[in-house]
């Protein structure tokens, strides 16, 4: 018999695609998970509108929660509440880090990217803006004069 907190294992072992250093629980995506005996519906909380990461995150769940041997898994899209970068875990925000990834600072999105960034490679407070916008909507670049490395900047949503 599967329990609720199978199904929240399970989901730990689902990475995020853009990030797969963490896992979409520490994310903060996963909103809720239901169980009826053998039928288990699960609340995704998209970082944005129209991630594109989302239908595989969909996937992945659905698969992995199959292999409990759930009969129906139903996996929902939900964007109230919205998500915001205050629900990353602690530890997701470190495991950022030393992937390369300055995680998003506790300011409002109005004051994150005028405020200063710690290199993640060598911590250093000496690093400047290149560009708003990364590889994704949810990233911007940064260079480091520290280290001379570029890195990208999880920004902060509120």
């Amino acid at each position: 018999m599967v329990s609720e907190q199978d199904i929240w294992c399970a989901l730990q072992e689902v990475a995020d695609p853009e990030i797969p250093v963490v896992n979409i629980v520490e994310l903060g995506v996963v909103q809720e998970v239901r169980l009826e005996g053998d039928r288990a519906e699960v609340v995704l909380i998209p970082t944005f509108s129209g991630c594109p990461a989302m239908e595989l995150m969909r996937s992945e769940v659905e698969n992995r929660l199959r292999q409990l041997g759930l009969s129906e898994v139903v996996v929902r899209l939900s964007l109230s509440p919205p998500w915001s970068t205050d629900r990353i875990a602690p530890a997701a925000r470190e495991k950022m880090k030393r992937w390369g990834l300055a995680p998003p600072s506790d300011w409002g999105p109005e004051q994150d990217l005028l405020q200063p960034v710690t290199c993640p490679y060598c911590g250093s407070k000496q690093t400047r803006l290149d560009s708003p916008f990364g590889p994704t909507l949810c990233r911007a670049l940064y260079y480091c004069d520290g280290c001379q490395q570029p890195f990208e900047k999880f920004k902060a949503l509120k």
